[in-house]
């Protein structure tokens, strides 16, 4: 009898605490940056948003493809930008037109938080539908499906929030939000940087 490969086999409980953990890290990131600078982000249009995301998730394949940082900062601190950004968009499209720019530190961690259990939700049940797949996944194939996610909702956002059979920009936040985590655990458990 063989024994499963230790990588590939599904742990829900391990990445469970591992996406928290992670969450945490972005959390106190968002926190101290909320504190420093406000809730100027506010101002950014959900399109602007995105656009930030495929910034991030740009570099990432740049760095994977070149296999070297000129700038001193590596692909993890982008992928928790991506998780924040992708955060920070879901809780833009949830808040009302007339919601002031300036929110208070707790309310605009609250709906950040709010934001995250959502997504967060989202994971465990598809962990569980599909069986934690994504431990079989390179960095670099998640990497891609962030991209793909981009250029989905920037067609979406090109057309005016209309679609005929696709989810909205709100699920394909989550799912970059998720692919982002998983990049991190791969990266956190087994070394991958491919």
């Amino acid at each position: 009898m063989s024994t499963p490969d230790p990588i590939t086999e599904a742990h829900p409980e391990r990445t469970l605490e591992a996406y928290n953990r992670i969450l945490d890290r972005c959390l106190q990131l968002f926190q101290d940056k909320t504190a420093d600078y406000g809730t100027a982000w506010r101002i950014l249009r959900p399109s602007s948003l995105t656009d930030q995301i495929f910034i991030k998730a740009n570099r990432i394949r740049t760095l994977q493809e070149k296999g070297e940082a000129r700038v001193n900062e590596g692909i993890e601190p982008e992928f928790m930008g991506i998780i924040n950004y992708g955060l920070m968009a879901q809780v833009q499209c949830e808040l009302p037109e007339d919601a002031p720019l300036e929110l208070p530190v707790e309310e605009a961690v609250a709906a950040f938080r709010s934001a995250a259990e959502a997504t967060r939700a989202l994971m465990l049940d598809k962990n569980h539908d599909y069986g934690e797949a994504w431990r079989d996944m390179r960095v670099s194939s998640l990497t891609d499906l962030i991209l793909m996610k981009v250029l989905r909702v920037k067609q979406i956002e090109d057309n005016a929030g209309q679609t005929r059979v696709s989810e909205g920009v709100e699920a394909n936040y989550m799912d970059m939000v998720n692919y982002a985590f998983f990049a991190l655990i791969l990266l956190e458990e087994v070394g991958e940087g491919a």
